[in-house]
């Protein structure tokens, strides 16, 4: 492996791209998720080159994830064993369905063996490419969790762009303007954007949309994703559209994360700005905006970077209730209805994906914290 990458050029590595992309789209993949599972991949055999010792230590995390995803499986089905019921247990109220066809379908759907059967015979089928059927929605679950996936991302990490491109600047200031006007308006924005609930925040909205405009949504939509004639605009205005039905519930869930995280960047540049090596850098002349921004600020967004691993898992429940109340069509809508059916496998489906996002959170946290770290970076 080391002789051929000393004899091809790592930059050779982005022609691979655009056949990457075809074969991930000819295999039924969007041509977004397509993308992303491109670069993922490509970026990651160019880690041959620029650092084998980061490769390493991103498969040793990927491998660490298959049991942590085997235990929340496993937790998982016990829980809704636990739970009374399962998701035909409405049916037994219909007097046209007898008792032998309730216990025949809960036959075929493995409901009657006990909850660690149902675990590996689950295992041994997603191994295979099967990861189950949703009752309630009529479809494989790997088809609905895909598709509704898609629309969370987006509206997710719309959010988080949104609640760090404003908390981390607001924090600076809050902290290099101590017990001014400016740290008292950022303070109070902080702690009404933590004190109101995602969900009642939403429903005020609406009232103040639907109350300023006739008829409702004229100006700023307030519900969906997308207009009924989206398929009739053209690619920018597909685009806007989108964009437009995005404002709403993008400003209700990013307006409480970024309030934390507004706490959390100002907490951390008081205690910086305190230390010894800042009080140094002053004292050698340099700029206020230099001690700051070169030295405070990378210090001090350190554990903020660690908190962005958790919260791209954590965001994932918080924007259910959103989803529900705006009836943006994400995977959150689509995890509640699950759990109050008790529909069994799409739930375990929403577990990996929960799963997933929050050991894939984690590594982008331990990467971005070498990148601006140079005291833990890899190798």
């Amino acid at each position: 492996m080391n002789r051929l990458t000393e004899l091809i050029d790592w930059k050779l590595t982005f022609i691979l791209d655009a056949i990457v992309l075809t074969l991930l789209m000819v295999a039924g993949i969007g041509w977004f998720g397509a993308l992303v599972l491109t670069e993922i991949l490509m970026w990651l055999v160019r880690l041959l080159w620029l650092s084998p010792m980061m490769l390493r230590f991103i498969g040793r995390r990927l491998l660490h994830m298959i049991p942590l995803v085997l235990l929340v499986l496993a937790i998982g089905f016990l829980l809704i064993q636990i739970a009374p019921g399962d998701i035909f247990t409405q049916l037994a109220l219909n007097p046209d369905i007898r008792t032998e066809d309730l216990e025949r379908f809960r036959d075929n759907f493995g409901l009657t063996d006990p909850w660690y059967i149902q675990f590996f015979k689950y295992i041994w089928n997603v191994l295979r490419g099967n990861f189950g059927y949703s009752e309630i929605f009529k479809a494989p679950v790997f088809t609905i969790v895909r598709q509704r996936a898609a629309a969370t991302i987006l509206f997710t990490v719309t959010s988080l762009i949104l609640a760090w491109g404003f908390s981390i600047p607001a924090g600076v200031i809050a902290a290099t303007k101590q017990y001014r006007w400016q740290d008292q308006t950022v303070s109070v924005f902080a702690f009404v954007g933590l004190a109101i609930p995602n969900y009642f925040l939403a429903f005020l909205l609406l009232y103040l949309i639907t109350a300023t405009s006739n008829p409702p949504g004229t100006w700023l939509p307030i519900g969906g994703m997308t207009s009924i004639d989206h398929n009739t605009l053209s690619l920018l205005g597909r685009a806007w559209d989108v964009a437009r039905h995005l404002i709403l519930p993008v400003f209700v869930l990013g307006t409480s994360i970024m309030a934390g995280l507004t706490r959390i960047m100002r907490a951390n540049m008081l205690d910086i700005l305190n230390q010894q090596y800042i009080v140094t850098a002053r004292s050698k002349g340099q700029t206020e905006r230099k001690v700051v921004y070169r030295h405070a600020l990378r210090n001090a967004i350190n554990p903020m970077i660690t908190i962005l691993g958790f919260q791209i898992s954590a965001i994932l429940g918080g924007s259910a209730l959103v989803e529900n109340v705006l009836a943006w069509p994400g995977l959150g809508r689509v995890i509640l209805q699950a759990i109050l059916s008790q529909d069994l496998y799409l739930v375990v489906g929403s577990l990996i994906y929960s799963s997933i996002l929050l050991v894939i959170g984690n590594l982008l946290a331990d990467i971005l914290l070498a990148v601006v770290d140079p005291r833990i970076r890899v190798g």
